[in-house]
């Protein structure tokens, strides 16, 4: 067991240093076109968003672009540094603990829907194409993969301290991740056509359910 531990941490941080990228030094213009391609990205896809397109939205000419990236692939790239364009979600996020299970999770799921909005989660969506995939797994990964591993460690200290009924901590926390995962998804998805329920009512109810089914 403690090996794995080990080994989550590691990973715990391993991921959020894909979120700890520099931001280049970039000038009005080059940012500018970054901008208007994830915007674009987020409203019609990597594959349907074209670097006349981009280039409109900047208000640049084309050849503008090309002087400054290489094409649209390293706009993108270049763009998933920025804190912008990826949730600043850390391993901090999950460190600060009262003990109470239900304040905790409330704390936890809060933090995340503030981060991971239902912009970035259109976004990760546009941005899974072939052309792109290698280069922004890792990226992308590293959101979830953060607050699984964080939130597996905060449930092994409950259970070490009685409060938890069983010590499978991965599966509690996949459970835990895919009920606030979900809630954005369907929100970045469908708005308000799905549930006019605000995030903040969701989490208060979700929660309570989530503990009421494994604290002791």
């Amino acid at each position: 067991m403690t090996g794995s531990l080990d080994s989550g941490k590691r990973l715990l941080y391993d991921a959020s240093a894909h979120l700890l990228l520099r931001e280049d030094d970039m000038d009005q213009t080059g940012q500018n076109i970054i901008d208007a391609a994830m915007e674009l990205v987020v409203e019609r896809g990597y594959t349907a968003t074209t670097t006349k397109d981009i280039a409109k939205r900047a208000g640049v000419n084309e050849c503008t672009i090309f002087r400054k990236f290489k094409g649209k692939k390293e706009i993108v790239l270049q763009a998933m540094g920025q804190k912008r364009w990826h949730p600043d979600l850390e391993p901090g996020d999950f460190m600060i603990e009262t003990g109470n299970l239900t304040e905790d999770l409330c704390q936890f799921a809060r933090i995340y829907m503030k981060k991971v909005t239902p912009e970035f989660v259109k976004l990760s969506l546009g941005l899974r194409t072939p052309e792109l995939v290698e280069d922004t797994r890792e990226g992308i990964l590293a959101i979830p993969l953060i607050f699984k591993t964080g939130v597996t460690e905060y449930f092994r200290k409950m259970y070490e301290k009685g409060r938890l009924i069983a010590d499978d901590y991965e599966s509690v926390a996949m459970m835990f991740l895919s009920l606030n995962f979900g809630f954005v998804f369907f929100k970045a998805s469908f708005g308000s056509g799905l549930t006019e329920m605000e995030a903040d009512e969701y989490i208060v109810k979700m929660v309570d359910v989530f503990v009421h089914g494994v604290a002791k």
